[in-house]
């Protein structure tokens, strides 16, 4: 069993053939050494020598009695693979009753295993028999769909052999026969495929009957059971092996059956109805049955041609007894035996869509009951209905139009001419916009505002806003005119526009369907406008004044092009003289809006705040006033006015601004002149040192008395090296000897104090590193006029000192290194002493040592 050899196998036999049929014996060999493609030789013997047959690579192999039905193909070899191969014998014969060996020449390297094999094969008489009914191979039938059929077949076997019989109905409607349901040679029924569900219903059936008749009953017959028909029965043996082998077939054609279709058509196609018309439809069985039999027709409708049947809306029904569904503007009628009709009255624009017919027909049993044998829908049929239009004009006329901007514009849409005014009529207005351009370029037209057919204002994108805040105003004059109001009409309003109205009627279910849009002829809204021009002129009214009196100034407006304006002006000043284009130099001192509500802008002097005045003398006319002037109010004064026109919403819309000619105010004085200057006798100080910095005033020209001048001084401080950065401010000294201080971080304080008439010292105790850096002092002289009154000067800046501040490391080091020596010794001296009472009392240990002698070293062999 464990030895590898070569197999040559055959079937087991006896193997059993019907005389005049083609037998096919088998042969493979397996388990071989040589090339893949094995040769074989078939010999055959009745009783004990062999005779050869043929072979696969022998062509002079077939001896001299087989050489005949060789030659003819009679008697072949079939290649099924390289290791197997068929011997075939057509209109096998008595005569072929015996032995076949299947040998294989060995291409081994050892011989083991068998190369030949033999088979037994019986030869028994044909005793199948296959015939149709009544002796007839094949009869026609002709059916209506929904009918039911029979077909008989016959078969029976003489067969000396115990054999079992297959019998399969087959339909040929092409080219080719297909299985539809068959008796098995295992007693087993086997739908063929495509007709399961029709077997499990039981609409098809094969049932036996006497005299070995295998009869097939098609119900419910359909297109598809049309064809030619026949019964094939093949006979089946089992083998040695326990398996099935089909030792013959035969076939019978039992008839040729035409099945009539019955169809469901609508007489016309695609309508096209007039409203309020009335619409007539026809539906029409076709079919060729004479028995008897009623017909069931429904009437459906749907939107879309593709909408299913459980989607359409059903209209009215007849079922077979012509018992019609009840409906009010719709009614059905059979007309003769094949047709019914649909009659809809004053149609509607919402009946057009998609109509079909659905039929079925019932036919009678012989119990007395009605059973339905077919049924089928039309094709659908689409009707349209076409609105009657309403006949009238649109006329669009501007009952206001803008001269300026901000004027109101208002349009009136009317509708003309119109005829059949019902009461299932009603109009609606839709207004659009379209920009006009100089080019040749497209522009589409914009949608203001709309009515939908219950008049519902829907609003469009561009207009959205403003209608909301009522600056356009839909509203309906009278029956047949709708208006468009812009109350504040822009720029941008500029155009084109017009008005669509739209016709609604009313259709049954009181729902509005728009069934016309007129359009009017657009109305043009412009203006011609022009550049708004604006003239500002400054007057100085007293051509000379000394410092402390009153300056005055009008200023005179001019406008063009600009409807109604307001004027709101504003008083700058320009400093220094010589740089009149630097805006940083330019001071907002005061202004007065259009409504003439006065504000100061830059005006920061607490002590003059009443000191400057703008009034409106005249409608185009204003006045500045400047009381007690002062040295350090010399400049160039400019009006700066703003054109306003009246906006939408009441509000103001700037129109255009203007600028005066400057009027400048200029001192001629011969007073003293201020010097300022820093000085420290020690600008390096220690920590926590005082510094002391003091700020000299030096006067040349004419000298003053103390009482006539005053000084306010503020020190600064920049914290680096090259004075890039922001000044901070450390402390300032008014005029009238009150001293404010800023906030500090740090823990030294300051003092700032006047030590005579022209120097001021500042103190800085307690040093801290952060007190370095440019110092400097800032101061602005007050000098008495003749008439009394302060007049401050420009102010002085010093040059800056720098302030070093030092660290004292002697000081600083001092009381840590004797602390640091003191707690060193102190713990030296403590771990000395732990350190000798531990090993005096705590640590003593007796230790004995054993005494060694001294002895040389002993050999290795005797150790």
């Amino acid at each position: 069993a464990f030895c590898r050899g070569r197999i040559v196998r055959v079937p087991k036999g006896p193997l059993i053939r019907v005389v005049g049929t083609e037998a096919v014996i088998p042969c493979s060999v397996s388990d071989y050494d040589g090339p893949s493609e094995q040769n074989f030789d078939w010999e055959f013997s009745r009783e004990t020598d062999f005779v050869r047959i043929v072979s696969t690579w022998d062509s002079t192999f077939t001896s001299e009695e087989y050489q005949k039905r060789v030659g003819r193909g009679d008697i072949k070899l079939r290649r099924s693979s390289n290791d197997a191969v068929e011997l075939v014998i057509r209109n096998i014969q008595p005569a072929d009753q015996g032995r076949y060996k299947c040998s294989t020449p060995s291409t081994d390297a050892t011989v083991q295993g068998n190369y030949d094999a033999e088979v037994q094969v019986k030869v028994i008489s044909d005793g199948l028999s296959v015939s149709g009914s009544k002796g007839r191979s094949s009869m026609p039938l002709r059916l209506s769909e929904g009918d039911s059929f029979r077909l008989r077949c016959s078969a029976v076997t003489t067969s000396p052999e115990h054999t079992h019989l297959h019998v399969t109905w087959q339909i040929k409607s092409g080219s080719a026969w297909r299985d539809i349901l068959s008796l098995t040679h295992e007693g087993k029924f086997q739908p063929g495929p495509g007709y399961e569900e029709r077997y499990r219903s039981g609409d098809i059936r094969l049932d036996t009957g006497a005299n070995d008749t295998y009869r097939l009953s098609v119900s419910q017959a359909s297109s598809v059971d049309g064809g030619a028909y026949r019964c094939l029965v093949s006979e089946w043996v089992r083998g040695a092996d326990g398996s099935w082998q089909k030792i013959q077939e035969k076939s019978v054609e039992i008839a040729t059956v035409s099945i009539q279709r019955t169809d469901v058509v609508i007489s016309t196609s695609n309508v096209s109805v007039t409203e309020r018309d009335s619409l007539d439809l026809t539906c029409n069985i076709t079919t060729d049955r004479s028995g008897i039999f009623q017909a069931e027709v429904m009437w459906y409708f749907s939107e879309s041609p593709d909408d299913t049947m459980s989607d359409a809306q059903l209209l009215l029904s007849m079922d077979r007894d012509s018992v019609v569904s009840d409906s009010t503007l719709i009614s059905l009628s059979h007309v003769d035996r094949n047709s019914y009709r649909l009659l809809v009255r004053d149609v509607d624009v919402e009946d057009s869509g998609y109509y079909f017919c659905e039929a079925a027909i019932w036919v009678p049993l012989h119990n007395g009951s009605w059973h339905k044998v077919v049924e089928r829908a039309s094709a659908p049929v689409s009707v349209v209905v076409t609105a009657l239009e309403p006949d009238y004009e649109v006329f669009l006329n501007a009952s206001k139009t803008p001269k300026f901007s901000d004027d109101p514009t208002e349009l009136n849409c009317r509708i003309t001419n119109a005829q059949d005014m019902e009461a299932n009529l009603r109009f609606t207005v839709s207004w659009y916009y379209r920009q006009r351009l100089r080019s040749d370029d497209v522009v589409t037209d914009e949608l203001l505002a709309s009515m939908d057919a219950d008049w519902t204002l829907l609003l469009g994108d561009r207009s959205r806003e403003r209608i909301q805040n009522g600056e356009i105003i839909f509203f309906k004059k009278s029956v047949d005119t709708f208006s468009l109001r812009i109350q504040w009409t822009s720029e941008s309003d500029r155009g084109d526009y017009f008005c669509v109205i739209s016709a609604w009627n009313r259709h049954r279910n009181n729902s509005w369907v728009k069934s016309k849009d007129v359009a009017s002829a657009p109305v043009n809204i412009f203006w011609a406008t022009q550049d708004y021009t604006l003239t500002v002129e400054a007057v100085k009214l007293k051509p000379f004044f000394v410092a402390g009196h009153t300056f005055e100034m009008t200023c005179k407006v001019s406008s063009k092009n600009i409807k109604t304006p307001r004027y709101s002006v504003l008083i700058t000043a320009e400093k220094p003289l010589t740089d009149q284009s630097n805006p940083n130099g330019t001071t907002r001192i005061i202004s007065l809006n259009q409504d003439s509500v006065v504000r100061l802008e830059d005006w920061t002097d607490q002590t003059r705040v009443d000191g400057v005045v703008l009034e409106k003398v005249q409608e185009n006319e204003f006045r500045y006033r400047m009381y007690q002037t002062q040295i350090s109010d010399a400049g160039l004064y400019r009006c700066v006015v703003t054109a306003w026109s009246p906006g939408g919403g009441g509000m103001w819309r700037e129109a255009v601004n203007g600028l005066s000619n400057p009027i400048q105010i200029d001192f001629q004085t011969s007073g003293p002149v201020f010097n300022v200057s820093v000085h420290s006798d020690s600008p390096t100080v220690y920590q926590g040192e005082v510094a002391d910095l003091q700020c000299i005033v030096t006067m040349e020209g004419v000298a003053l008395e103390p009482d006539d001048m005053s000084f306010d001084v503020s020190w600064f401080a920049v914290r680096s090296f090259a004075l890039d950065r922001e000044p901070i401010l450390l402390a300032s000294l008014d005029r009238r000897g009150i001293v404010t201080q800023s906030r500090r971080n740090g823990s030294s304080d300051l003092s700032l104090e006047r030590i005579s008439p022209l120097e001021f010292r500042l103190r800085v105790h307690g040093c801290e590193d952060h007190d370095f850096g440019n110092h400097y002092c800032v101061v602005t002289p007050w000098v008495r006029s003749a008439t009394g009154v302060w007049q401050r000067e420009p102010d002085i800046r010093a040059k800056p000192i720098f302030l070093s501040v030092k660290m004292d490391v002697l000081n600083a080091f001092k009381y840590p290194l004797l602390i640091g020596i003191g707690l060193a010794t102190v713990t030296g001296l403590l771990s000395c002493l732990i350190g000798y009472c531990s090993s005096r009392w705590c640590c003593k240990k007796e230790v004995q040592e054993t005494r060694r002698e001294r002895r040389r070293l002993m050999s290795m062999e005797m150790d």
